[in-house]
């Protein structure tokens, strides 16, 4: 069985900021690529789940949520047997307190 990738609204809406940020700051193209290299990322999730680290700030939620990190973004998800949900792209340079204000 394949394990699917699914993307809630407030992840969309992180990837949305990130993008308009660079399109202003750099490019279209630019933006596009960061974009992209986010979303590549989390297909290795499908392979092990589990390779996320397990996110400290999260810790006592009513679920266990891992992430990964690609360059200054870390890629917060949960797993349940048969999908990925993706709930945040936090930009590491923020406060990382922040973290906990995450909603799913």
């Amino acid at each position: 069985m394949e394990i699917k990738i699914l993307w809630n609204d407030y992840a969309i809406s992180h990837l949305e900021e990130i993008y308009d940020y660079f399109k202003i700051k750099a490019n279209q193209s630019i933006a596009k690529k960061i974009i992209k290299s986010l979303i590549k990322e989390t297909l290795i999730l499908r392979a092990n789940p589990l390779l996320g680290t397990k996110e400290p700030l999260l810790e006592g939620k009513a679920f266990e949520y891992r992430f990964l990190v690609k360059n200054n973004y870390k890629i917060i998800y949960r797993f349940d047997d048969t999908c990925i949900l993706i709930i945040a792209v936090f930009d590491c340079r923020q406060n990382p307190n922040k973290i906990k204000s995450i909603k799913e």
